[in-house]
């Protein structure tokens, strides 16, 4: 079994596991964001997963893309994956509206954030987990 790395795990609550990816729900109310965190040990890089895993998670990705439109109707969605400050490979999915905070500069490093109620978190994770099985079927 793979272990999340510390700081994913400080930061987020899981929603659901895919074919790869562990779907984490990122601990900050002002965007809609998701992280996949494919469940590869010691990856890093995406060009370094084999062929299959690289098709695989692009499919997750597309497929969190989706969930995160169907929800939340953003104008643009940001998909990145950075890993300077957590080198577990792990990708962003980030919705974003025109008028956001930090539109239209990046999330990170914008000042922005706030963390959910723990009841309205356990909510979205269920509602998201659901919206993922819809999707997948």
């Amino acid at each position: 079994m793979v272990s999340l790395h510390e700081r994913l795990q400080a930061d987020t609550a899981p929603v659901l596991d895919l074919a790869l990816s562990r779907v984490l729900l990122m601990d900050n109310r002002v965007w809609p964001w998701l992280i996949l965190v494919p469940l590869r040990e010691g990856a890093v890089e995406i060009h370094r997963l084999s062929a299959e895993d690289r098709a695989t998670l692009m499919e997750e990705i597309a497929l969190a893309s989706r969930v995160v439109e169907r929800l939340f109707a953003p104008d643009k969605l940001n998909v990145g994956a950075l890993g300077n400050m957590v080198p577990q490979l792990h990708v962003h999915v980030i919705g974003r509206t025109q008028g956001d905070p930090a539109w239209p500069g990046p999330v990170w490093g914008s000042g922005h954030a706030a963390p959910y109620e723990p009841a309205h978190r356990d909510a979205l994770v269920a509602r998201l987990a659901e919206a993922f099985r819809e999707s997948d079927a």
